[in-house]
């Protein structure tokens, strides 16, 4: 183009001959006049210098169409028409992941022996298959019609140490309402558990839940566009009673709302804070930032907020009242250290089931332990390795036959800091005492505040001078409406008499 320019400036605006241009330029003559005959032969010659600025502006043409294909020869083009035949064949068997690419039939030309370059095969094969850019269709929806459903990962420091999460995110079609949790692991009791979280939170069902083809929802394909649902995800679509479609293979855009959710959600809770103590902190603080999104003016729905829109939608949803329960169920028999293990993770039971079988439900957040159909206790399910998982109120019958174990006891190191704190201050020489008092609120069922409490009262009198005894005298003259006095409880007749030492001090 910049000898082009030159030589239409020398010839119009310098008046040179073309001898003199391709002198100056050091081009040949048949160059020069062949750009001047082009421009003149579009322009004509009476209009050639009026139009010489689009003359500069244009780049040169050449003729193209008599070229022929030196390398593309009808052999090749015979082997690549075979390949492509191959790859429908295997899209119509559902084979579809196991297609030659445009590289692979190029390597196999090059086996074959064929020279031929890697961009003349791609070319020739996109001219074949002749595939334009794809159309997409707008889509209006119905209010409490469709949710979109998909996961996505995080990573975050809980606990001090960087885990890899799984999002859950749910987003309605009608009213772009969000919705999601996060969960250690992306399998079927975290699937069925976030659907639970999400009805419960609305109150209600969609008429349409839409997934990709995820291994939690699709059991299996059964051809090139058909699957066969997951025994999870039929449960749940026959408990809440609502109907499920799958995108197709590599379809996002099939469910575009909650696609650009999982990025959208994950940018604005946990780009600036990625630091907390645990899962049940890292979830409020998610849930917080979603109530804010939620609340945010929409600039396509005429600045309404999501809430404000799903609450067009909450009439035509269906009512749940009773959440499905989703777990698994399995069996363990209590060892020596009163525990049970179950997926590497040991979990305390009370001390007097050693040796027994305990039966164990497991959800994606938490474990429940029954023995002979009776429920013990919960736990709150751990995903690390070879952990153990103590509840201190399960050892206190042996804990009062070896009083001494107490203090270095991992019940005691994962009690609550209220607890322990109490044990140092006014109960590390006398661990039976203490033990006592646990053992005395665990009958009557009485919340920790309660010691507290009276410990505050007797701190009025001496900050030094407290026990067990006078703990529990304060707790039974405050008449709290949780203590079922015992006339016959030992621990009860015992107080009494303390009480009424200190009956004195309070007049």
């Amino acid at each position: 183009m910049v000898d082009k320019n030159r030589i239409l400036i020398s010839r119009y605006r310098e008046g040179e001959s073309i001898s003199s241009i391709a002198r100056c330029l050091k081009i040949s003559r048949k160059t020069v006049r062949k750009y001047i005959e082009e421009h003149e032969q579009l322009y004509g010659k009476e209009h050639a210098k009026i139009f010489i600025e689009k003359g500069l502006s244009s780049k040169p043409q050449y003729n193209s169409s008599t070229r022929t294909r030196q390398k593309l020869t009808a052999e090749i083009k015979e082997k690549i028409k075979f390949c492509l035949e191959e790859n429908l064949k295997k899209r119509n068997s559902g084979l579809h992941k196991q297609q030659m690419k445009k590289i692979d039939i190029y390597e196999y030309l090059s086996e074959k022996g064929f020279e031929i370059g890697y961009t003349t095969v791609c070319n020739y094969i996109r001219e074949k298959e002749k595939k334009g850019k794809e159309s997409f269709i707008k889509q209006v929806y119905s209010p409490g019609i469709t949710t979109e459903f998909d996961w996505g990962d995080v990573k975050l420091y809980i606990g001090g140490k960087l885990q890899t999460l799984n999002l859950a995110v749910f987003t309605s079609a009608y009213s772009n309402h969000r919705w999601a949790k996060l969960f250690y692991r992306q399998d079927t009791l975290a699937f069925g558990q976030s659907h639970i979280d999400y009805f419960s939170r609305l109150q209600g069902v969609h008429k349409e839940l839409v997934y990709d083809n995820m291994r939690v929802a699709v059991r299996k394909f059964t051809g090139y566009n058909e699957k066969e649902p997951s025994e999870a995800l039929l449960e749940l679509s026959n408990y809440y009673k609502f109907d499920f479609r799958f995108c197709n293979v590599r379809r996002g855009n099939e469910k575009g709302h909650v696609e650009r959710s999982v990025e959208y959600v994950r940018r604005k809770s946990f780009s600036g804070e990625v630091h907390f103590s645990t899962l049940y902190d890292a979830n409020n603080h998610l849930f917080q930032v979603l109530k804010k999104l939620n609340n945010k003016g929409q600039q396509l729905s005429g600045n309404k907020t999501a809430s404000e829109l799903f609450e067009a939608e909450k009439p035509h949803l269906y009512k749940t009242e009773i959440p499905y329960k989703c777990f698994k169920e399995e069996f363990a028999k209590a060892d020596k250290y009163s525990t049970v293990i179950l997926y590497g993770n040991r979990y305390s039971v009370p001390d007097f089931l050693v040796g027994k079988l305990i039966n164990i439900k497991v959800f994606a957040e938490k474990i429940d332990l029954y023995y002979n159909n009776e429920f013990l206790c919960s736990h709150i399910r751990n995903y690390g390795a070879h952990t153990w998982t103590m509840n201190i109120n399960h050892y206190l019958t042996t804990l009062f036959q070896k009083p001494g174990a107490l203090r270095g006891s991992s019940a005691l190191s994962q009690t609550d800091e209220k607890v322990k704190k109490l044990y140092k201050e006014y109960f590390s020489d006398n661990s039976k005492d203490f033990i006592e008092l646990l053992q005395y609120c665990k009958n009557k069922s009485l919340a920790w505040e309660t010691v507290e409490k009276a410990v505050n009262r007797l701190k009025q009198i001496s900050r030094t001078d407290i026990n067990k005894d006078k703990i529990l005298a304060v707790m039974s003259k405050e008449k709290d409406p949780e203590i079922n006095k015992n006339t016959e409880d030992e621990i009860y007749l015992s107080s009494q008499a303390v009480l009424k030492e200190l009956a004195t001090i309070f007049n």
